[in-house]
């Protein structure tokens, strides 16, 4: 392996400048996912360091999901994370995503029509007994799984959808492509949370792993809510991007609806649980 050197005169502390030196490989594809990292006793000797200074930088790499160790075989350059913007065009995830080259495929879990619980009502606007279209998604992007995502749609707006294919096209596409419907803004909030024995059996991660959920909340040109959605990302495979503004422009922008919503309180991840029928946490 082709390195760069430590500075001993510098301030700066050992570890962090290895680990500086072994991300820009990683950064610039010198070295590719799946390749091997020296072995300790190679970057001991490698950089003239400690085996202390070489772990310390290894564990921050792993933390920041830029490698992974495997027990008795050693660490290894870890697959970049699938980034999502957190301001995000109206056309939704699998738009972005094929948009960006990247190839998205669907399993559908559940996908029917079925009155509204209560939450979701008082979310979308509606009265007791409406129907809503309930569908519940495994998300995979170039074969790798991850999200797992639960969208309520009123249909009284779009009706028949629960008869639509969801597996590999797009919701926002087919509601303007059908119905006219077009998702004009929505309002999201994100949040860390550890996934619960049947979030973790869906993704195929160890319980209690990281986790982002996403809730939103789509609304029409006309101010309608049409939408409800909650997705879980695996945090070992994604990232989101925020992106900055100028004060001037957030003002032009629709103010979320507040009156009459627990959605801006903040709604309780139990009670988001009961909303997809989930007991399990």
């Amino acid at each position: 392996m082709d390195s760069g050197s430590i500075d001993k005169n510098s301030p700066v502390p050992y570890y962090y400048q290895l680990e500086q030196l072994l991300r820009e490989k990683i950064e610039n594809g010198r070295l590719k996912p799946a390749d091997a990292l020296p072995s300790e006793a190679e970057l001991c000797s490698t950089f003239i360091v400690s085996r202390t200074v070489v772990r310390q930088a290894l564990n921050k790499l792993c933390q920041d999901g830029i490698v992974y160790k495997e027990k008795g075989k050693g660490t290894f350059v870890a697959k970049p994370k699938l980034q999502e913007k957190f301001i995000q065009r109206t056309y939704g995830f699998y738009q972005e995503m094929r948009e960006r080259g990247l190839e998205v495929e669907s399993k559908v879990l559940e996908h029917e029509l079925l009155e509204s619980p209560a939450g979701i009502r008082t979310l979308l606007k509606l009265s007791e007994g409406q129907k809503v279209v309930r569908t519940s998604r495994l998300r995979s992007v170039n074969k790798e799984l991850v999200m797992f995502t639960t969208t309520y749609v009123r249909s009284d707006l779009c009706p028949g959808l629960e008869k639509e294919d969801l597996t590999n096209h797009s919701l926002y596409q087919l509601l303007w492509d059908k119905y006219g419907l077009k998702i004009s803004y929505g309002h999201r909030t994100l949040e860390a949370v550890a996934a619960s024995k049947y979030e973790a059996d869906m993704l195929k991660v160890p319980r209690r792993s990281p986790l982002v959920y996403l809730e939103s909340v789509s609304y029409l040109e006309n101010d309608t809510p049409i939408e409800y959605f909650e997705a879980w990302h695996r945090g070992d495979k994604c990232k989101f991007a925020i992106e900055l503004v100028p004060a001037e422009e957030m003002k032009r922008r629709k103010p979320p609806h507040r009156e009459n919503s627990t959605f801006w309180s903040g709604i309780p991840s139990k009670q988001a649980v009961s909303f997809s029928d989930r007991t399990d946490k």
